[in-house]
């Protein structure tokens, strides 16, 4: 637990500085955790491949490690480090709704941790719209975790000064990228299988249907 309150950054969320995202992004790499804004939520962000940072989120959420943990994507090439074998319906829905707030459930490479998957073999990851979890994905070299910034069971945050009430003595860093475009979170599908829509969100199910008939 930090010593004292996260310190926070503000940021444009169109044009995120590179130099204090290059210094969040080392931070990552580092193993530590931090808060970002997203497309929809703010989530929190670490080193997917790095178990003791995975550990660290369950235990800031208080959450039980039985839930998998969704990935934020900015390339082709973390999507592969990430994930195996597509199916169509896949790139149809990811021309259609990325970057956007569409995650997808695939089946995940052997390089993704248990803890990240929750030993079901599968992975849900997206492509936000934003530009910061974007950035900071690149700059990091790897995908990201993208789970909601909160306590599990409390309200999701749409602001850093949400995320600092919840889990400030938690976290080294807090990226504040204002308020939250949405009260939603991301829309998830299941494409492992007969694809299933699992929640709503953002993106209706009216939207969706068209492409799953």
């Amino acid at each position: 637990m930090s010593a004292k309150p996260a310190p926070s950054v503000v940021l444009d969320p169109h044009r995120p500085s590179w130099s204090e995202l290059r210094r969040a992004a080392q931070r990552i790499r580092q193993g530590e955790v931090i808060a970002t804004p997203t497309d929809t939520l703010y989530g929190l962000a670490a080193d997917p491949f790095q178990a003791r940072a995975v550990e660290r989120i369950f235990e800031i959420k208080r959450r039980p490690e039985t839930h998998p943990i969704l990935l934020l994507i900015d390339s082709d090439a973390q999507l592969e480090a990430a994930c195996e074998d597509p199916p169509e319906l896949f790139h149809t829905l990811a021309s259609e709704f990325w970057p956007g707030p569409l995650t997808m459930i695939l089946r995940a490479t052997e390089r993704v941790p248990d803890d990240v998957t929750a030993g079901t073999g599968t992975v849900a990851v997206r492509r936000p719209a934003a530009e910061i979890p974007r950035r900071l994905a690149r700059l990091a070299g790897r995908p990201l975790t993208g789970t909601s910034a909160n306590v599990s069971g409390r309200p999701a945050a749409r602001t850093a000064g949400e995320v600092r009430r919840q889990l400030g003595d938690e976290l080294p860093l807090i990226l504040d990228g204002g308020r939250s475009p949405s009260t939603l979170p991301s829309t998830i599908i299941d494409l492992t299988g007969r694809p299933r829509i699992i929640r709503p969100g953002v993106i209706s199910e009216t939207r969706l249907r068209r492409y799953l008939a």
